[in-house]
This record gives structure tokens, C-alpha cells and sequence, in this order.
């Protein structure tokens, strides 16, 4: 299936030719409709997501850079760049491409309604550039960005702040894009308050964000061996400078899905984001609850924070047998599952 953004971008392919970077493109079959209709394009791909390049990968030859690894010699002729879920990440995502355009690169800009970008006029007026319209269908916006070669944009830094929960005291360091960028988000708040069974073992923090949980857990027990990851690299990073920020141990990384460990860790902690675009999928979050029984030793425990709405005490009794409820506030509830069985 493609995403609405993704079928938007075939509607106007005509406005591609030669050289074409897709930024942030969606995990769909993207890259193998374009081979299909439009064999003679060059393309690139420009990821943050793991699941994202994986998918890319199996699907085109297509060079597919994760992260920031944009060759320095790149240079292309068209830019699409998918509107990232956060408003924070634009701006950066926009720097990062300025190393790819020269006077005759067109950019364009693909994105559903209800994620924002219906503000990019305002937005792009803010940043020194002028947005044009183009199309709109699918409930997707297409726009035309111009100016972005002669701005001051610069790639984005780490936000660092500081935190204090429960006698622990974190600096911490995240990146545009990561979730709750530059802040202590109320499910994590109160996760963080029932962690008392974690002291010790192999510990996976799952979706690790900007790394608020492992390292809170590794500065309270440093005996705690701490894996942790993340879908995203923008969030890998963050942890990865959390962790050195506060002078813990930690291993980061990429991964699409629980790494796996052959039944390894001693305990799996996560607020995890369950989501194909901007809509919840259920799949993912049974699949994860089904990796992280199988990922488990006998006797260890997932412990996971989420809104009070989502249906996962179904998923999670299914798979674990239990679910016990640990605390509930601010529309949050965190969950706690125990492998007792094989």
C-alpha cells in the first residue's frame, strides 16, 4: 500500500526529472512504484528511519543515506521532502539539504493535513522562503519552496536541559524530530516513578527518544546493563549524547523492532510510539509485546507507559498471561507483564 502523502508524489510526478532526493519518504512502496512509472529518474533517499531505509533497500538499488551521511559531492535536481511530524525537525531537515542544491534545484514539499502543513506558508515566511501550492488531494498537501539555497539555515544542535525526578538529577540532550524534543513528557514523568523493580541485569530501554529512562535507571543502579533503541537515529543520537552528557555506560542502537538478544534481558522498559504515519497501529504494538516475551528471560518483565485509551491490557494479557497495573494519571497508565511461562 502507499501512504496518501506518497500517492500525492506519483500525482505529480511530471514535476521530477534527473536527480531527485526524497527526504523522510514513508515506509511504503514508494521506491518500487517510481522504479515502475519513471525507470529514467536517478534517485536518492534521505532517512532518520531505520524501518524506512531497510524498506528502501529491499525495494531499489537507489543509494539510501541514513542519518546525516549525505555525500559531500551530491548534487540533485529535485528535492521532496515528506513534512515531518514535528514542526521542530523542518527547519533542520531543510539545513541539512542545502549541501545538495545548486541555482536550478526545484524543492517541493509533500504532507498530510492534519500534520502541519497547512502552516507552511506562515512557516516558510518565518524562515526567510516562500512556499507555492500546487496541488492538493488525498487530504495532502503540495507545495514549492523557494529560496531555500540562499538562506541562513543552520543544521540543528543539541537542546540541552536539565531534570531532577525522584533524587536523580539527568542533563539531558536531544535533537529536533526526537520525541517531546526539549522536555520530560507526562507519560515518561510517570513511568519514571514505577521503576523500583528494575536495580539490576540487562535492560533494554525500547524507543529510547532522547534516553530519559535508561539513563535515569543506569544513575540510580549503576549495575544495570543498559542496551538502549530507537527506530529513529535523530533518537539514538540524543541518548547516545544523554549517556555521555551524565558519564553512563550504554549501548545505542538503530534498530526497527526489539534487538534481539536471544532471550537476553532481564527487563524491558518503554513509553513506545505505535504508529504508521500519523495513525495508531495495533499491529506494531502486538507485534512488539510478542518480541518482548520471546526477548525476555524466564521471570523478566516489560514495564511501559500509555495513553489510557489504547486497548493493550487485551495484547498484553494474551501474550504474558497478567497485566498488572502500576499507576494511572494525567491520561496515562503504566503496565507491568512478568514472563512466567515459556
Amino acid at each position: 500500500m502507499l501512504d496518501n502523502t506518497s500517492q500525492l508524489l506519483l500525482r505529480n510526478i511530471d514535476f521530477l526529472s534527473g536527480k531527485v532526493l526524497l527526504v523522510e519518504p514513508m515506509a511504503d512502496r514508494l521506491a518500487a512504484e517510481l522504479k515502475q512509472k519513471a525507470p529514467e529518474l536517478e534517485l536518492f533517499c534521505l532517512t532518520s528511519n531505520i524501518a524506512v531505509a531497510n524498506n528502501w533497500q529491499q525495494q531499489s538499488k537507489s543509494p539510501c543515506y541514513l542519518g546525516d551521511a549525505l555525500p559531500a559531492d551530491l548534487t540533485v535536481d529535485r528535492v521532496v521532502l515528506f513534512y515531518p511530524k514535528s514542526k521542530d525537525q523542518l527547519q533542520s531537515s531543510l539545513a541539512q539539504i542545502k549541501t545538495v542544491l545548486n541555482d536550478k534545484t526545484e524543492v517541493y514539499l509533500v504532507g498530510d493535513n492534519k500534520g502541519g502543513i497547512k502552516s507552511l506558508g506562515n512557516q516558510a515566511e518565518k524562515l526567510g522562503l516562500k512556499a507555492f501550492k500546487h496541488d492538493n488531494a488525498k487530504h495532502c498537501l503540495w507545495f514549492e519552496l523557494d529560496g531555500l539555497l540562499q538562506s541562513e539555515l543552520k543544521t540543528a544542535e543539541f537542546h540541552q536541559f536539565s531534570i531532577e525526578k525522584s533524587g536523580i538529577s539527568l542533563k539531558l540532550c536531544s535533537l529536533p524530530g526526537v520525541f517531546n524534543h526539549g522536555k520530560l513528557d507526562l507519560g515518561t514523568n510517570l513511568l519514571l516513578e514505577h521503576l523500583g523493580h528494575i536495580q539490576q541485569g540487562k535492560v533494554l530501554d525500547f524507543a529510547c527518544g532522547a534516553g530519559f529512562i535508561g539513563a535515569f535507571l543506569v544513575k540510580r543502579h549503576p549495575e544495570i546493563k543498559l542496551t538502549a533503541s530507537d527506530i529513529s537515529t535523530l533518537a539514538v543520537s540524543s541518548t547516545a549524547a544523554t549517556l555521555k552528557a551524565n558519564k553512563l555506560p550504554g549501548e545505542t542502537i538503530a534498530a526497527d523492532g526489539i534487538p534481539s538478544r536471544s532471550a537476553a534481558y532481564d527487563h524491558i522498559v518503554s513509553n513506545p510510539p505505535f504508529h504508521t504515519g500519523l495513525k495508531t497501529d495495533y499491529h506494531i504494538s502486538e507485534q512488539f509485546f510478542r518480541d518482548a516475551f520471546n526477548e525476555l528471560k524466564p521471570g523478566g518483565t516489560l514495564t511501559l507507559v500509555a495513553n489510557v485509551h489504547l486497548p493493550y491490557v487485551a495484547q498484553l494479557t494474551e501474550i504474558f498471561g497478567q497485566v498488572k497495573e502500576l499507576g494511572r494519571r494525567d491520561g496515562f497508565v503504566v503496565y507491568y507483564c512478568k514472563k512466567d511461562r515459556k
